[in-house]
């Protein structure tokens, strides 16, 4: 399929909250339109984070989209790393290779801005995603923790 993969636009919100609307992702629960603008207003105060969206130059509607974060640090003699977040393409639009070229997309940005690597986390639920992004070319990497900041260290239930 013939993309154009490209920062995302005030104008794209409606859509990408439709993306995320998936069972797969928050099944549903959204943002309202202006709850998400204003939160998409706030990117350029950052100013390596970007969402990115896939428009189909079929139909010219927005069919995946992807969040970027590249974080310019200083362990690792001020080689920044990427983080990927929030891959999601449109049901009906699925395995015809849209994912893969938002991953390609966000491999060559994070290759642009001299990043040592590019992470992503995904539940540990979704084995299709994990098959496509081992067959990407990423691996298991260290150990994810995750912990939810309004709890205080010493509620915090642990398992075995």
């Amino acid at each position: 399929m013939s993309l154009q993969i490209r920062p995302a636009v005030e104008n794209d919100m409606a859509a990408v909250l439709a993306l995320y609307a998936q069972p797969d992702m928050d099944n549903g629960r959204v943002l309202d339109l202006a709850q998400a603008q204003a939160l998409w207003a706030q990117f350029a105060r950052y100013p390596s984070y970007r969402l990115f969206v896939a428009v189909s130059s079929d139909h010219g509607q927005v069919v995946g989209s992807y969040a970027l974060l590249v974080m310019h640090k200083l362990a690792h003699q001020g080689t920044p790393s990427a983080v990927v977040e929030d891959v999601v393409v449109r049901p009906d639009q699925q395995r015809q290779g849209i994912g893969r070229q938002l991953m390609a997309h966000a491999m060559r940005e994070a290759q642009a801005a001299g990043c040592y690597k590019l992470a992503l986390s995904s539940n540990h639920r979704r084995a299709d995603a994990h098959a496509f992004y081992n067959a990407l070319g990423f691996q298991p990497h260290g150990v994810s923790f995750v912990v939810s900041p309004s709890a205080p260290p010493e509620t915090v239930h642990r398992s075995p």
